[in-house]
């Protein structure tokens, strides 16, 4: 489907930004994320599915249960990762990967390294997250 690339390539920053082979770098470092998530999460459903077995003693069957509950939590949140692993899969597809959603300034090539899935620039992310902790209801 996409360009071909070496195993060891890490985009620079003396490329063009959002060159083909960043896109391509960036597409498949996000599809390799996303199948180890869903890998992950059959395996729970698999584990979630053979632990049926009903405890008689009182404190194993609430270990269990908040066991279970930390596994859907857990599963909860990847799957809104999933989604944002999509969304950035949109935002390459139609150019938009890489570029802050505030400013339309690239985002550095470092922090996508590190998060693939980033919508904000760092300076775009810490006056966010300024605003989110004055506003906060503590």
């Amino acid at each position: 489907m996409g360009i071909q690339i070496a195993a060891d390539y890490r985009p620079q920053e003396s490329e063009p930004f959002m060159n083909e082979k960043q896109r391509e770098y960036f597409r498949r470092k996000l599809n390799s994320w996303k199948e180890e998530i869903l890998k992950e999460s059959r395996e729970t459903i698999q584990n979630l599915q053979a632990e049926t077995v009903p405890h008689a003693d009182l404190a194993d069957r609430a270990s269990t249960e908040a066991e279970r509950q930390l596994e859907l939590r857990t599963r909860d949140r990847q799957r809104k990762l999933i989604a944002k692993i999509d969304s950035a899969l949109r935002r390459i597809e139609d150019g938009s990967y890489g570029f802050c959603e505030e400013t339309g300034e690239p985002i550095s090539l470092k922090r996508l390294d590190a998060r693939p899935i980033a919508t904000l620039s760092i300076e775009a992310q810490e006056r966010h997250e300024r605003r989110e902790k004055v506003y906060r209801d503590d």
